[in-house]
């Protein structure tokens, strides 16, 4: 008998190990995802001499922490706050009017590859079309095409219409490189809705459209912002073509500008600045995640399980 109760007690006195290693991994995990970010937005508080200092800086006092570079993208140091900040048009204008360009064409191509996309997923899920297939072999093939060999035909379509230093010259070809994706996604989101409700709608006299409009649509809301956000962030993090086909200051977007800081000479490299406008321009993505984080979530799962 004692020697049954020892072994007993020796089995409740072990320790599960498996719930400690599982939250290790979670916790490197984390810190491997965020230490670029962590650092970069830690760089953007440090003082100059802090950032070159050797070795890196890795936990700054209070006296190498500054607001300065914030306060030189945003130049704040003319305007009193927050006036200056929320000025994006004349010519003191400040980082918030690259913010305002950025956030114009990613909006404005997101709608439009949603009002197009939408409808052309539909009709490629549910209606009978004549060489379905094909379109999607089409869609597929232009999806996975690299849209940097299109960047010199758009250079020449660009120049014949005149629309350089022009939003619609950002706004067509972002609309166009993430349309075949928004159909793709879509219609695997509506192939999952079932068919029963549209029948009963069409029995009661709804055409194809108002089926689309006031049943389909609400049904996958979770699908449209989940689709929205990855069209959105494409178009807010692109370089190439608005590098190229906008050369104004005032209408350039956070990636082209933040690539453009400058120091005071040639040799010296702003990282504070630098570092201080990337955190400013990501905020508003981070902001957009948090806001419909269940949507997206919702939009991610909805079609992992049928019925």
């Amino acid at each position: 008998m004692a020697i049954a109760q020892d072994s007993s007690s020796q089995k409740k006195s072990r320790i599960n190990t498996k719930p400690i290693l599982l939250w290790f991994g979670v916790v490197l995990t984390l810190i491997f995802c965020l230490a670029p970010a962590l650092w970069q937005l830690l760089t953007s508080f440090k003082i100059n001499d802090a950032i070159s200092t050797i070795p890196n800086v890795y936990f700054p006092s209070p006296e190498q922490l500054t607001w300065n570079h914030y306060v030189d993208i945003f130049n704040l140091e003319r305007y009193p706050f927050p006036k200056h900040l929320f000025n994006i048009f004349g010519e003191n204008y400040s980082f918030t009017r690259y913010i305002f360009n950025s956030a114009l064409v990613s909006l404005t191509s997101t709608f439009l590859c949603l009002i197009a996309g939408a409808p052309a997923a539909y009709a490629l899920a549910r209606l009978r079309i004549p060489g379905e297939r094909i379109v999607l072999a089409c869609v597929l093939i232009v999806s996975l095409f690299p849209y940097v060999l299109l960047f010199l035909g758009l250079l020449e379509v660009v120049k014949l219409l005149g629309l350089g230093n022009n939003y619609i010259a950002l706004i067509v070809p972002y609309t166009g490189i993430n349309l075949p994706l928004t159909i793709l996604v879509l219609r695997s989101f509506f192939q999952q809705l079932p068919k029963d409700l549209e029948d009963s709608a069409q029995v009661d006299g709804y055409n194809t459209v108002q089926m689309l409009l006031k049943i389909v649509l609400p049904m996958t809301v979770p699908a449209l912002v989940t689709t929205g956000i990855l069209t959105f962030i494409f178009a807010w993090n692109e370089f190439i073509f608005a590098l190229t086909f906008i050369t104004r200051d005032e209408m350039k977007t956070i990636p082209v500008k933040v690539a453009q800081i400058g120091g005071t000479s040639v040799f010296e490299i702003p990282y504070g600045p630098i570092a201080a406008a990337t955190v400013a321009g990501t905020l508003p993505l981070i902001l957009l995640v948090l806001l419909f984080q269940r949507r997206i979530v919702q939009g991610i799962t909805a079609g992992a399980v049928k019925g």
